[in-house]
């Protein structure tokens, strides 16, 4: 009887130690939205962080110490109808650097077409298949996102079947009335960050998420120059999509999340290191050139 209970405390513990991929922090700010009780948006602030939480996204097994650190913060702007509300949704994720302490971030992006129907009474209800409402879909399409972009950066076009999902999320979601997902609507919108990314001449950008990442900064505390020289040749890469596609949306993505990074990677390079990778950032992220001018002005 004792080895009985023994083993079954094993397996609870087993168990416990196993969770969900994301490990996600919500936020939903509603001060724009007139009424004094906010009781409904802190509902719909669990209602969201239960859903990214403990939904099982894929069919691995994540400890709780290699969940993915994400965070979400929707802030309402506007109130449709009783139900149904416009804002924005910020979407961050970071991956840990090997060796360190440190969390870079994969991505970091505003989506300004975020409209929704939420009911307090009625549960979050999914589907990959069917287009099901608009609220899941949109955080169904960043959970894959999210975990797709991790698998990259770990492993050369790893996060491939994950993309795939976040594929046909927008895809089903062609009919829907709400922005965000549709090819004419805009060319910053979902419908181009996953179609674009799993385009063939976006190779060079899926390459560079997993050559930047385990090729640079996972080695750059064993070998300092030869992660920096492996970074930029990645970011070097990044040129062939310049020249097909300029200003191309993807990289502004990439670029969002990576460019005070950069700066600080090569703000310690040699002189012809710094002057080669800042010629390179100011003409495929021009954006930023105002900031990569630091680069060259460290010591």
């Amino acid at each position: 009887m004792r080895k009985l209970i023994s083993a079954i405390l094993i397996i609870i513990s087993a168990v416990r130690l196993q969770a969900q991929e994301l490990n996600c922090q919500v936020q939903v700010l509603s001060q724009q939205i007139p009424g004094s009780d906010k009781s409904m948006f802190t509902a719909m602030q669990t209602a969201i962080f239960e859903f990214m939480n403990n939904r099982k996204w894929t069919n691995e097994t994540f400890k709780l110490e290699e969940r993915i650190d994400c965070s979400i913060l929707i802030n309402l702007t506007e109130k449709i109808s009783s139900e149904e509300y416009k804002g924005t949704f910020q979407i961050q994720s970071r991956r840990p650097i090997y060796k360190t302490s440190y969390n870079s971030v994969l991505l970091n992006f505003n989506d300004q077409d975020f409209q929704f129907k939420y009911n307090e009474n009625q549960p979050l209800e999914f589907s990959e298949n069917t287009f099901t409402n608009n609220l899941t879909a949109v955080l169904g399409f960043y959970a894959y996102m999210i975990i797709g972009l991790d698998y990259d950066s770990y492993a050369l076009n790893g996060g491939t079947p994950y993309l795939q999902r976040a594929l046909a999320i927008s895809n089903q979601a062609q009919d829907a009335a709400e922005p965000g997902w549709k090819a004419f609507e805009s060319n910053k919108n979902r419908y181009w960050m996953i179609n674009n990314l799993m385009d063939a001449s976006f190779v060079p950008l899926r390459e560079c998420y997993y050559n930047y990442h385990r090729k640079g900064l996972d080695v750059m505390t064993e070998n300092k120059e030869g992660a920096r020289t492996a970074i930029a040749e990645s970011i070097e890469e990044l040129r062939k999509i310049h020249s097909i596609k300029p200003l191309s949306f993807n990289l502004q993505i990439f670029f969002n999340a990576k460019s005070d990074e950069v700066i600080n990677i090569f703000s310690g390079a040699f002189t012809d290191e710094k002057a080669k990778i800042v010629n390179t950032l100011n003409e495929i992220d021009p954006t930023n050139a105002n900031k990569y001018a630091k680069i060259n002005n460290s010591n």
